[in-house]
């Protein structure tokens, strides 16, 4: 990891001709021929994964009637099948993932050739991984208690694994994987046959250790029928495959959210991403055209995965196809919006903060972890202020003022680094 003079954002190396005067007018300190929308959605995404569940919680006991409280819903999970706002977010990253693949690719192949890209893939791959590895705890505690598996880890697979496709394939080929990713995935989970055993259990998510886990000589025992085609919570194909073969800690004890089959679906993901990438650095399409092609594309994965959603539920925490469909067409058509707004119209001041966060995106999501943002806010707004606001404003409005706060420290840092011209970077 190290610092640069750029931002680690996303470099085009082709300018629409229709809006060339006015990026060459566009905010200061951004480097000529950059999509600054890919930073600015970035930066959006990491601005709900750095505080986005702490205000939907204040939100929950502000009791703001029916608009706050469809608010708060959002930016909550599903518990199991259905789609939220929140629901989005990390498929949002995945997809960016794919979209800066394009960009950086592109440089690299052009001055090194194919062995330098492969070599820095391999490398960014493996420092993310670590760092996956590092944030979910590291080696504090013994194994099995090491966790592998998580947000991060599942990303350096994924952009692993999709920027080598797009090394060694032609764009046919990338495009062909994605598909062949989504349907292999649900035959798998369909039609493979799994023992008939539930892995849900009382201690579901809580931080007990992984010595906890029965081994399969006990807890398969006594099982000999076998099921199809089940997606319920700890009785699918995804979640058995973890139990048998993933190692270390597993965040629900038997399974987790970010498993080994469902990182499959997960590169498709990453794999729409890079097609949206190819999209931006069309030199024969003018800025609109872009974003009408970004919005039909979206539209037509949210229908195509509600469609599959009647057979395949839509799913996050297995990553179901259908899910993976709606999470992308989600994507894109954030992405077209942006870009509209941003490198079409060029309205870039509103998006200033996103802008800040996306530039030093990984470092934020590392703080989000090592530093307790909402115990440092309440140093400034708990106690009699937090009493003070409650009796002045309204029951839950303390709680909401320490989240919103807990919120703007990460954006603060976030522009102290900008404007300083410090950009952390794989």
């Amino acid at each position: 990891m190290y610092s640069s003079k750029e931002p680690n954002a996303v470099e085009t190396f082709s300018v629409n001709s229709s809006t060339d005067s006015a990026r060459k007018q566009s905010a200061a300190n951004q480097p000529p021929g950059r999509v600054i929308s890919v930073d600015a959605l970035r930066g959006f995404d990491m601005f709900w994964i750095i505080g986005g569940e702490q205000v939907a919680r204040a939100l929950e006991g502000f009791g703001g009637g029916p608009v706050v409280s469809a608010i708060a819903e959002q930016l909550r999970h599903v518990e199991w099948a259905g789609f939220h706002f929140f629901d989005g977010i990390f498929p949002l990253f995945l997809f960016l993932t794919g979209v800066s693949i394009v960009f950086s690719l592109e440089r690299i192949l052009h001055s090194g050739g194919r062995l330098a890209a492969v070599k820095r893939i391999v490398r960014r791959s493996v420092l993310l991984f670590g760092l996956g590895v590092f944030y979910y705890g590291g080696v504090s505690k013994a194994w099995p208690d090491v966790a592998l598996s998580g947000v991060l880890p599942r990303i350096a697979i994924c952009y692993l694994v999709a920027a080598l496709l797009c090394v060694w394939l032609t764009r046919r080929s990338v495009a062909v994987a994605a598909v062949i990713c989504l349907v292999s995935y649900w035959a798998a989970m369909t039609f493979v046959p799994l023992p008939d055993v539930q892995l849900k259990h009382e201690t579901l998510g809580k931080k007990g250790s992984q010595l906890e886990a029965k081994p399969p000589t006990v807890l398969l025992a006594d099982v000999s029928t076998t099921v199809t085609g089940t997606f319920e919570e700890g009785h699918n194909l995804a979640h058995y495959v973890d139990y048998r073969w993933l190692p270390g800690r597993k965040r629900n004890l038997y399974y987790t959210n970010e498993g080994l089959l469902s990182t499959l679906p997960a590169l498709a993901t990453t794999l729409f991403g890079v097609m949206a990438g190819w999209l931006l650095v069309c030199q024969s399409l003018s800025g609109r055209q872009k974003v009408a092609r970004l919005l039909c594309a979206g539209l037509f994965a949210i229908s195509l995965g509600m469609l599959w959603s009647v057979q395949f539920p839509i799913i996050k925490r297995i990553w179901t196809s259908s899910f993976c469909l709606v999470a992308s067409g989600f994507a894109c058509i954030l992405l077209g919006v942006f870009y509209l707004l941003v490198d079409v119209w060029n309205q870039r001041k509103w998006c200033e903060p996103f802008v800040w966060i996306g530039s030093n995106a990984l470092v934020l999501y590392l703080c989000e972890s090592l530093v307790d943002f909402e115990a440092l806010a309440a140093r400034f707004t708990g106690g009699d202020v937090r009493l003070f606001l409650d009796g002045a404003l309204g029951k839950g409005t303390g709680n909401l003022v320490t989240a919103l706060v807990a919120l703007i420290l990460p954006v603060l840092l976030a522009r102290f680094l900008y404007e300083r011209r410090i950009f952390i970077r794989l």
